[in-house]
């Protein structure tokens, strides 16, 4: 098994669609990037950690590559946003691959790159990629939010 950590906005619903997939045996809601220790949610959204809502990701890379979790989050979200992901406005929300090893690093690089290259978006990807810091998970009452809650989306 391997790990991915990836920051597409509302965590809740980056963790769905990341759950969603076969090859993924786990995720987990938390925050990561920041410059505390053991940052609450309500830190979080009050601007004062640096932190993002990011997801941790578990998967089979016999099943499911990198590569493409990588494309899915850049599918799953608007990646030219600064700080936002639609109703969402905050530095937590931010775009951001969270690379765990060098070659997770380049893989992220080369296809935001063949991304940006393509035309597809109008605008300049705002995607952060940088080494993953310690990822915090979030409380247990965000753990699995929308499974628990009966569906719903965030910025989808």
């Amino acid at each position: 098994m391997d790990k991915a950590i990836f920051a597409a906005g509302c965590f809740w619903g980056v963790e769905a669609e990341f759950a969603a997939l076969p090859g993924v045996s786990a995720t987990e809601v938390g925050y990561t990037g920041g410059a505390c220790e053991r940052p609450t949610y309500e830190q979080v959204c009050g601007h004062r950690t640096g932190h993002a809502e990011a997801v941790q990701v578990t998967f089979d890379p016999a099943k499911i590559s990198y590569a493409d979790l990588v494309e899915k989050f850049f599918a799953l979200h608007d990646p030219t946003q600064v700080n936002r992901q639609g109703p969402d406005i905050g530095d937590q929300y931010r775009s951001a691959i969270f690379t765990l090893s060098p070659e997770q690093e380049q893989t992220a690089r080369a296809i935001k790159d063949k991304l940006q290259q393509s035309g597809r978006f109008k605008k300049p990807i705002a995607t952060q990629i940088e080494s993953a810091k310690t990822f915090w998970r979030a409380e247990d009452y965000h753990q699995q939010y929308f499974a628990k809650k009966g569906g719903g989306v965030c910025h989808f």
